[in-house]
């Protein structure tokens, strides 16, 4: 696998076929994708120009300047009767000479990406990254101001890369008199769409301190039920052992 790398950007071969949806139309099939990490925590899509859709990039005049990747060529899409407006950079003549002649489609904007026929949600996977979810028969303890809110024997442990150790726990093992739903809600390429609930200890609300997933991905399907609390901002007992609250982008 080629890696090319200036300052923090990190660029590699994707082995995916990848293809993305726009407007009832694939706008780009590729079996040659680049993995491009612009930020430390996960992988960008890069296609090349080979691979896009004749016609649909059109290009508006103006530039982006990235002081990693260069000037690109800001481009709208447009397919049928739909256009996203600057929803492609394209690079020709890059600081990155693996990035040449690819053009950078905006995640958000696309209706659906695909990484060979399956879809995948919130951004590309991380090929480094991995979820190992297990059975446990540790005993788990959670408290929130001196509150026991979650006493289980039957915890599911999930080993994500790069972050702590997660505790789900059955809903019949914690006090759900305490908790209320949320409307907040976020998402996850592994593991699917997490909702969220308050938890009201002796009159004080901690909003959003609890997660769970209705509808996991098929590689979680372990935790489906299971709610887990932030070990940033609870306190966790496993085997009687207080764990130390970790320092994490949700702390």
């Amino acid at each position: 696998m080629a890696v090319q790398t200036r300052g923090r950007v990190r660029v590699e071969d994707g082995p995916k076929r990848v293809r993305v949806l726009f407007g009832g139309g694939y706008v780009a099939d590729t079996t040659n994708v680049k993995l491009v990490w612009e930020r430390p925590y996960y992988p960008t899509y890069y296609i090349p120009l080979a691979d896009v859709r004749d016609g649909v990039l059109v290009d508006t005049g103006e530039r982006s300047h990235s002081p990693s990747r260069g000037d690109a060529q800001v481009h709208d899409v447009v397919l049928d009767r739909r256009r996203a407006d600057g929803a492609a950079l394209v690079y020709r003549e890059t600081d990155l000479p693996d990035l040449a002649d690819t053009v950078r489609l905006d995640w958000e904007t696309m209706d659906a990406w695909f990484e060979e026929d399956e879809q995948v949600y919130v951004h590309p996977r991380d090929p480094y990254k991995r979820i190992d979810i297990l059975a446990s028969s540790r005993h788990v303890r959670v408290e929130i101001d001196g509150v026991t809110v979650a006493d289980s024997h039957q915890p599911r442990l999930l080993f994500e890369t790069s972050l702590p150790t997660r505790y789900y726990l059955p809903k019949t093992d914690v006090r759900m008199d305490l908790l209320t739903p949320t409307d907040h809600t976020t998402k996850c390429p592994y593991k699917g769409t997490a909702e969220y609930y308050a938890v009201t200890v002796d009159g004080a609300t901690h909003d959003n301190a609890v997660w769970w997933y209705r509808h996991p991905t098929l590689e979680s399907t372990a935790i489906a039920g299971h709610v887990c609390f932030y070990n940033e901002h609870a306190d966790i007992y496993v085997d009687g052992e207080l764990l130390e609250r970790p320092r994490t982008p949700f702390s």
